[in-house]
């Protein structure tokens, strides 16, 4: 298993190796981090007590306030994530539209890999749509035109920066979310 990772590992090119980070300036926005002060002792520390409010309030944690700022250009889905990160290419949140041939209220979102580009997974919403399925095959986080320039591959989505990485996994949960109040 080891020898299989470090050959697929080794194929790509384009990783960059970034220093390990808490990241806890990610957490500013959080509704657990609201009314929270960080201990200061050990940032694992105020980690784990971040997780654990969260997991307690977690209604909260990924809830928002659906858009108004929907938008169907063509075939592409565009809205404002309630989600704001540093990154404004990554705040807009883009779903490419597979409309079912007949109206039938079936419908599914379409969440790429990690790491995934598009025209990945868009034959299987093809697929789906021929079988009368509406399809939105959502981009994830600083995934294809979400991706902020100086990146050549989702590394802001899953990285060495805890508190990012977790903050990337809050917002596709929540765009996902967002994309069904617009099915």
């Amino acid at each position: 298993m080891y020898r299989w990772e470090d050959e697929l590992c080794s194929r790509a090119t384009d990783r960059v190796v970034r220093p390990f980070e808490w990241g806890l300036e990610w957490t500013r926005h959080w509704p657990p981090a609201e009314h929270f002060t960080m201990n200061g002792a050990s940032p694992v520390d105020d980690v784990i007590r971040l997780n654990e409010r969260a997991i307690a309030t977690s209604e909260e944690f990924f809830g928002y306030e659906t858009p108004s700022s929907f938008q169907l250009n063509g075939e592409w889905l565009e809205f404002e994530s309630p989600v704001r990160t540093p990154h404004p290419e990554n705040n807009r949140v883009r779903a490419l539209w597979f409309p079912a041939r007949t109206a039938n209220r079936k419908a599914v979102v379409v969440l790429p890999h990690w790491n995934s580009k598009l025209p990945q997974h868009n034959a299987l919403c093809a697929g789906l749509q021929r079988l009368n399925v509406s399809v939105l095959r959502l981009s994830l986080p600083y995934h294809d035109s979400r991706m902020p320039q100086e990146l050549g591959r989702a590394d802001y989505a899953v990285s060495s920066n805890i508190c990012r990485t977790i903050d990337a996994t809050r917002q596709a949960v929540i765009d996902t979310r967002c994309c069904f109040d617009w099915l």
